[in-house]
């Protein structure tokens, strides 16, 4: 310790010699639990425990800022805006990597190492995924985060250091015996679910959209406001050391991330050491059979020589090593040409546009469609027939035209315009005010709609029927067996037996199935009818606020609205279902063939909500029993439960192995409660377990 902090020590009153030492070792114990969770992805303590903790060093940091240092847990966003990014050289330029495309194209470049290296092609890897995201440099002096930086051109990039410093996995001080200095190369990401919030949000605030998280990731990392960049959920994984000095490391470049980890880095997961050939693409299969469930985009695996003495005889070309190597997944955006736009007619009568593509390979598939999503869309991306048009396909997701290639277009081509009629039945096609959806009105008179309709009407969550499977739908209504939804309780053995996959079992199957669903509850039959915007939840509220089946059919618009969270649009969409002569037939004809419910339980409106007005978000498995069950506590309560996690939620209720949700409510502050802190909000207002 200097004379200077000696005096300083000295000049402290005993009480706030007991503050600075709490403040310190709140820091201490939030940098354990902050390395833990992100980087070990092993939390010792509940997240209410971390917040208080937090809280408490917060309200002492506020009271006493004399102690207040840059490296504190609470100094991730506070900054102030910069007026532009700095440029920074890099003292070691930060190179790229070639790529190759195939197996054979990998064995060629391994037999050119084994060469350089002198030894066989049993070679030892260490192999990780290539990050989809933005290249940053990280530099730690005496374990102190003092800069971070863009990759640039190589040589010369931009100072983030305000923004890097609003990602919780980097931290501010590394841990442990670390170097005197330390510089870390890695990529910082946009998981998936923080990107498709993150473009919500753009769409709710009618601004430009993000075109894919690395774009998101790199306009995030470059906001000139950190307090912009610190509500995005950014992750930085670490990969390879640039600088060092003051620790020695072993000739692995595989332990050298091990000790990232120890100093308190976070470093990309699943990483693996592999030998030859066929370790490498045995790993290659592994990581592109799981892609799409990964919460990050990768882009391919990269392959790096384990030994770092064989990496210097191995030597560089270029701006590249010789030593590694990027294996490219096949691509997931592609070029195609817009041969035809067709409209498809989903359950609810909605026309949604698909274009019908040159078949395109795309991620290793085959492409021939991709939705349009509306006319809105069509209209916003000016996409028409003839265009050549970029097409992207992530996972099992249905594929989309993204945009239209520029400079493409060749002579007059004519503009979309959804039709009058419906090209299935003919019906009026109309667009309600207000909403970006066309829907055809024929109803459950329409083919396309029929279908649809009797596929949700069986579904787990409507009148659960196992045993009626899309196949015997599709038999049925070929034979004109259902024309209404009451046509499946009027079905008799005979009419089955003798239609495909139909014997004597599977037909005694489907009727015991469609008899027994006979007895059900009165939100699943209204979830069954199908009415536009009705959903599960809104379906219950209806029973629980409205009452029995004829309150709710006589119920107007203005008084649907009073239900908790039911609005405009979903009360007339209500009202103008049992409103219609149509549906009030087919209502009738169901409750003729025996559907039955206990009576509903009509809550008061009028009664005390304590919980109204509030969001929770459930997830992972709780002791007490299913998610259904602890969100039905809540809604008794007045309570909404949805179904994702939102700067609107009021708290997240975590049970055992909760994933995406929690983090994501960790990274907009929301409140989260562990199972007995539910249970404890229950029981202070009445609800016992």
């Amino acid at each position: 310790m200097t004379a200077s902090k000696n005096t300083e020590e000295q000049q402290l009153t005993p009480q706030l010699t007991d503050i600075k030492n709490t403040i310190t070792e709140l820091r201490e114990a939030l940098n354990l639990h902050n390395h833990r969770y992100h980087v070990l992805d092993d939390p010792s303590i509940p997240d209410g425990e971390y917040d208080r903790l937090y809280h408490e060093l917060k309200a002492l940091e506020q009271a006493h800022p004399q102690f207040i240092t840059e490296t504190s847990p609470t100094q991730r966003v506070g900054a102030a805006p910069v007026s532009s990014l700095p440029t920074v050289t890099h003292v070691v330029p930060m190179l790229s990597l070639d790529n190759v495309f195939s197996e054979q194209e990998l064995a060629k470049f391994i037999e050119r190492l084994a060469k350089l290296i002198e030894r066989d092609e049993n070679i030892a890897f260490t192999a990780e995924s290539k990050l989809d995201g933005l290249a940053i440099s990280l530099r730690y002096e005496n374990g102190v985060l003092v800069r971070a930086a863009t990759r640039g051109d190589g040589v010369t990039g931009e100072d983030v250091t305000h923004n890097a410093k609003t990602i919780r996995n980097v931290p501010l001080q590394l841990r442990g015996d670390y170097p005197a200095l330390l510089e870390v190369r890695g990529e910082v990401l946009l998981p998936k679910a923080g990107f498709a919030a993150l473009n919500q949000q753009m769409r709710d605030e009618g601004k430009k959209e993000y075109a894919n998280p690395r774009n998101s990731a790199a306009g995030s990392m470059r906001q000139l406001d950190a307090s912009i960049t610190a509500t995005r959920p950014l992750v930085m994984y670490c990969y390879t050391i640039a600088e060092l000095e003051g620790a020695e490391l072993s000739q692995s470049h595989y332990e050298d991330l091990q000790q990232l980890q120890n100093w308190g880095l976070s470093i990309s997961p699943n990483i693996q050491q592999v030998v030859g050939l066929q370790g490498c693409m045995d790993y290659y299969q592994e990581i592109l059979d799981s892609r799409a469930a990964l919460p990050h985009e990768i882009d391919g695996i990269v392959y790096k020589l384990d030994d770092k003495t064989l990496q210097q005889q191995a030597g560089f070309v270029a701006r590249a090593p010789r030593w590694a190597i990027a294996h490219k997944f096949p691509a997931e955006e592609a070029i195609s040409t817009i041969e035809a736009i067709e409209v498809q007619v989903g359950r609810t009568g909605k026309l949604t546009p698909v274009a019908r593509l040159t078949p395109t390979m795309v991620a290793g598939v085959t492409v021939s469609n991709a939705t349009l999503h509306n006319q809105d869309e069509i209209d916003r991306k000016d996409v028409r027939v003839g265009d050549q048009v970029i097409i992207r396909r992530a996972g099992d997701v249905i594929p989309e035209v993204l945009r239209v290639v520029p400079d493409s277009r060749t002579g007059d081509l004519a503009a979309f315009i959804m039709p009058e009629k419906c090209p299935i039945c003919e019906s009026v096609v109309v667009r309600d005010e207000g909403m970006s959806a066309h829907r055809c009105t024929g109803g459950i008179q329409c083919p396309a709609q029929r279908r649809e309709y009797f596929k949700y009407f069986v579904s787990r969550k409507a009148m659960d029927i196992d045993g009626v499977g899309e196949k015997l739908i599709d038999q049925l209504l070929v034979a004109e067996l259902l024309k209404t939804p009451a046509d499946l309780y009027r079905l008799q053995p005979e009419m089955l037996l003798g239609l495909e996959r139909m014997g004597e079992k599977s037909v005694q199957n489907a009727i015991e199935s469609i008899q027994r669903s006979k007895s059900t509850t009165l939100p699943r039959f209204i979830f069954a009818l199908g009415i536009s915007e009705v959903g599960i939840s809104t379906a219950e509220a209806l029973v629980a606020h409205v009452g029995d089946l004829e309150d709710i059919r006589a119920a107007s618009a203005e008084a649907l609205e009073r239900v908790p969270d039911i609005g405009h649009i979903t009360a007339a969409k209500i009202q103008q279902y049992f409103a219609s002569a149509v549906q009030q037939e087919i209502v009738n004809d169901l409750l003729s063939v025996g559907i039955h419910w206990p009576a509903a339980e009509k809550q008061d409106l009028e009664a005390e909500q304590p919980l109204a007005g509030k969001t929770y978000v459930i997830t992972g498995s709780l002791a007490l029993g299913s998610r259904d069950q602890a969100g039905s506590y809540l809604k008794k309560l007045g309570a909404k439960v949805s179904g994702s996690v939102s700067g609107k939620t009021t708290a997240l209720i975590a049970g055992e192995a909760a994933g995406s949700k929690l983090t994501k409510a960790i990274d907009l502050g929301v409140e989260v409660l562990d199972e007995a802190e539910f249970i404890k909000l229950l029981a202070e207002y009445g609800v016992g377990i």
